[in-house]
């Protein structure tokens, strides 16, 4: 099978597409034929050797070659234990070196929503559980509270959006000029161009920020929050190779010390009862992916490093068929 590997660390042009070795699942695992998977700043970090990374898959090079964690494609083979799927199936869900022609998956393995394609299902996983989490699980957010979305138009934003309206906040997102009409759509009640109106600025205050762009400082953000509201932090620009957003992390919780509003950094943890919560919400028609563009995988290194500018519009897909 055709898969993309990296066997250096560095730009997306160390990504190679090479011939390896057809997976064959385990008892509990199912063998997938991906059709869609897309690109995540796990990914970036990962290929350009953060150092956090390095620790985990080697100092100098990598021990594990492949990249990829959302997918969506089609069963082509099920282990001895497994009852739920049969060939045939559509899925999607998440599982390491999806950036493959095959993955074999266990634990993170959901029949396909139907009124999903493969190439929006392929971009859920990583985006979609981590704007649940940001807002639900560490935002605490409560219907009718207001929240303040910082980077709304990119994958983990666009999911935001529609999953804090779901919920039943009342949304402002921020974004540039040529993404507010988008980002409206979507359904947030209030968008602010970042080009034209600085969002620290307004008069408005919130219970909730969810800092997806890491572009302000602590003592800017914290002007429009309420005094006991939550500052969630997301991401950061990906100018630091060596610790990524930890920069910023660090930098705003050393200024945040002793205000009143709880800042919060985390890195999403995928359960099945949150894929399952966004699964029902895809098939409500209450949150729906955005893909702005389709790569071939042969074409991976213009994904990534479309991903590495920082200004997409939704999800970039990969599709192998």
């Amino acid at each position: 099978m055709k898969a993309a590997v990296f066997r250096a660390y560095g730009s997306p042009d160390v990504l190679r597409i090479e011939d390896l070795e057809k997976p064959i699942p385990k008892d509990d695992e199912v063998l997938v034929k991906v059709h869609a998977s897309s690109v995540n700043p796990v990914e970036w970090y990962t290929m350009t050797g953060l150092f956090l990374a390095r620790l985990g898959n080697g100092l100098t090079k990598p021990k594990d070659i492949r990249l990829g964690v959302d997918y969506a494609g089609v069963v082509e083979a099920v282990g001895k234990d497994v009852t739920q799927f049969k060939p045939g199936d559509e899925v999607f869900g998440a599982c390491s070196g999806a950036f493959a022609e095959y993955v074999c998956a266990s634990n993170f393995v959901f029949p396909k929503p139907a009124n999903l394609t493969f190439e929006q299902a392929g971009g859920v996983a990583v985006a979609a559980i981590t704007a649940l989490q940001g807002l639900r699980n560490h935002g605490k957010l409560q219907p009718g509270q207001t929240v303040l979305i910082n980077g709304a138009s990119g994958g983990v934003g666009t999911f935001a959006v529609q999953i804090a309206k779901a919920l039943g906040a009342e949304v402002t997102g921020v974004c540039s000029t040529r993404k507010v009409e988008m980002i409206r759509s979507l359904g947030a009640d209030h968008v602010i161009d970042y080009t034209r109106e600085d969002f620290t600025r307004n008069s408005k205050h919130y219970d909730l920020l969810l800092d997806i762009a890491g572009t302000r400082a602590w003592r800017e953000s914290r002007r429009v929050l309420n005094p006991h509201s939550t500052y969630v932090i997301v991401g950061a620009p990906k100018s630091n190779r060596w610790i990524g957003p930890l920069t910023y992390v660090i930098k705003t919780r050393l200024a945040a010390l002793g205000a009143s509003q709880k800042v919060i950094f985390f890195a999403a943890k995928f359960k099945r009862e949150d894929f399952l919560f966004v699964k029902d919400m895809f098939e409500r028609g209450q949150v729906g992916p955005v893909v702005e563009k389709v790569y071939p995988l042969g074409k991976i290194s213009e994904a990534m490093r479309h991903l590495g500018t920082g200004h997409g519009r939704g999800k970039v897909v990969v599709t192998m068929v």
